[in-house]
């Protein structure tokens, strides 16, 4: 039996709590169906007996408070809504327990923003993780020393577990599902729940929004004036003599401010662009490689693509 103990975080979203301990029941049910024991015991875990959550909207009962719990073999921590720096401040006592816990033999998984929670017990340090891509920024800044990897559904690396944004903490699920069980359970549990399998990064969700999350002037004046001027021929020397400074000493310095080298961010920017103009469905994919800059089919292609992850015309198909 694996003993998951699902975190009543202060801030979190309770529909992820309550998802989370049915997966896990179903899987159970699933198990049985199969002539297999069941093989989880899922708890709610609370710092209260009674955790209200939503500014008060919803509480929460714990089945057993931090200091209760003995021996736990998962830890689910839930993503949060509102402010991180707020959201880690409430819980801040849940993190020596992860890290004693882990310590301990327990594996770890972080749904969406609750890798915020994750990171701040050190554990990430130099590791790969996913969150939801619209606080990468934020991510990056707090916390420098892990290696964000934005694109990624799920990250898997010695029993700590992240998944991406919003509703890709599902496959998350699934994808523990499998690791504990085996592919027979987790493909009856990827149709119940109607969770698609293999789908491996979330390119396609996400908005490209350059940070602006720093200091350096001179670098914001730069994306201010890529982001007005993308359709235009833009050159690394040109931006470069706007800041005053070397080529290699801008360059340097725009990657440290955006965490994108120039080319990455030109490219993301017109993409973006791109993304809109398709969805619009009022102009040719042609028409729109024309309206961001580029004159060679095969080049937007080949660069919509490696931005998105899929072709400029699947993509008009998928949100037009």
């Amino acid at each position: 039996m694996k003993n998951v103990a699902v975190l009543i975080t202060h801030q979190a979203l309770i529909a992820a709590i309550g998802n989370t301990r049915y997966m896990f029941t179903m899987v159970n049910r699933f198990l049985k169906q199969t002539g297999k024991d069941e093989l989880f015991n899922v708890s709610l875990v609370g710092l209260s007996k009674t955790v209200e959550l939503d500014q008060g909207l919803y509480t929460i009962k714990a089945d057993a408070k931090l200091d209760e719990v003995k021996q736990i073999d998962l830890i689910i921590i839930p993503p949060m809504s509102g402010d991180m720096e707020k959201g880690i401040s409430l819980n801040r006592a849940y993190i020596p327990w992860i890290l004693q816990q882990y310590q301990r033999g327990a594996e770890v998984a972080s749904l969406c923003v609750g890798a915020f929670i994750l990171a701040e017990t050190g554990l990430l340090k130099g590791r790969e993780c996913s969150t939801h891509w619209q606080t990468a920024n934020e991510f990056k800044k707090r916390y420098p020393d892990v290696q964000l990897v934005e694109d990624k559904i799920v990250t898997d690396y010695k029993g700590l577990y992240t998944s991406g944004g919003a509703n890709s903490y599902w496959n998350l699920l699934v994808y523990l599902v499998e690791k504990f069980t085996d592919r027979e359970i987790a493909i009856s549990t990827s149709k119940y729940f109607e969770v698609e399998l293999g789908r491996d990064n979330q390119y396609e969700f996400m908005t490209f929004e350059g940070c602006r999350l720093h200091q350096d002037e001179a670098i914001m004046e730069v994306q201010h004036y890529i982001e007005m001027h993308y359709q235009d021929r833009i050159t690394i020397d040109q931006l470069a003599r706007m800041t005053h400074l070397g080529r290699r000493t801008f360059q340097r310095r725009f990657k440290n401010a955006t965490h994108n080298t120039v080319r990455e961010y030109i490219r993301k920017v017109k993409a973006e662009a791109a993304k809109k103009l398709l969805e619009s469905q009022r102009f040719t994919v042609n028409e729109v490689m024309f309206e961001v800059g580029y004159n060679d089919p095969k080049a937007f292609r080949d660069v919509f693509k490696k931005v998105i992850g899929m072709t400029p015309l699947e993509y008009r198909n998928k949100f037009s």
